[in-house]
């Protein structure tokens, strides 16, 4: 065995003797892949597999929590599976670093939802839509609402401030190397932290949606960003739930 994924079936509803099969979801506990084989498509594959048991089940939705800035699990769930969020989880496993869930004194995380009948999910894996490259995003004006520097020793620092979006559309950046961060540089890590957290917070409150996620080299250097969406225009929930 190299790796494991664990999911159960549940619901939001509140009386649970008025669950309806439209209620019902996959909750994904825990996805857990041996450090040598990550890298190679087997989250993917997982994911892939648990969503063909959710379509025979009937169940429309699975979701989980990731840590947010995790470039590599945001490239998965948000670019590779069509995830999207607009719920973040202030320190969701509390502050004690027991088992890895809590790391520098938080665990805070973004809840994914994905909606795997929805035509953009579906696009993903029968590759009928390319991806959109950060390029393309910035010929389309979107802008980067927290511009970073880097230090003397490399790292990525965040702005004092992000951009208030004027658009529906907008770029929101992460170290590309967060372990390294926590490892190598434990302050700076801890202000990303407290940055990101007041922007994810900020954005969602305006209505915007986490709808792609971009890492590419970019002036010199490796680079992530979040692309977030207007979601009461395209990403509404009951879209989601009918198509």
């Amino acid at each position: 065995m190299v790796a494991i994924l664990v999911g159960f079936l549940g619901t939001n509803h509140e009386e649970a003797n008025q669950i309806e099969v439209e209620d019902l979801q996959i909750y994904s506990k825990r996805m857990i892949v041996l450090p040598e084989y990550r890298g190679n498509g087997v989250g993917y594959k997982l994911k892939k597999r648990q969503r063909e048991i959710a379509l025979r089940q009937g169940v429309r939705l699975i979701t989980w929590t990731f840590d947010p800035l995790l470039a590599m699990n945001a490239h998965l769930n948000i670019r590779k599976l069509g995830a999207i969020s607009n719920i973040y989880l202030e320190n969701y496993y509390g502050v004690l670093e027991e088992g890895r869930l809590s790391r520098l004194g938080s665990s805070d995380r973004l809840k994914a939802e994905w909606w795997i009948t929805n035509r953009r999910v579906e696009a993903k894996f029968n590759r009928t839509r390319g991806d959109i490259r950060l390029e393309q995003y910035l010929e389309a004006h979107t802008p980067i609402l927290n511009t970073t520097q880097i230090d003397a020793d490399g790292y990525p620092v965040p702005s004092d401030h992000i951009l208030d979006p004027s658009g529906t559309l907008a770029l929101l950046e992460i170290p590309a190397h967060y372990e390294e961060l926590m490892n190598q540089h434990e302050i700076l890590a801890k202000s990303w932290r407290v940055h990101t957290r007041e922007a994810f917070m900020f954005l969602f409150s305006k209505g915007f949606v986490v709808t792609d996620f971009v890492r590419e080299h970019f002036e010199g250097t490796d680079r992530a960003f979040y692309l977030l969406s207007q979601g009461d225009k395209v990403f509404e929930r009951v879209d989601l739930r009918q198509n």
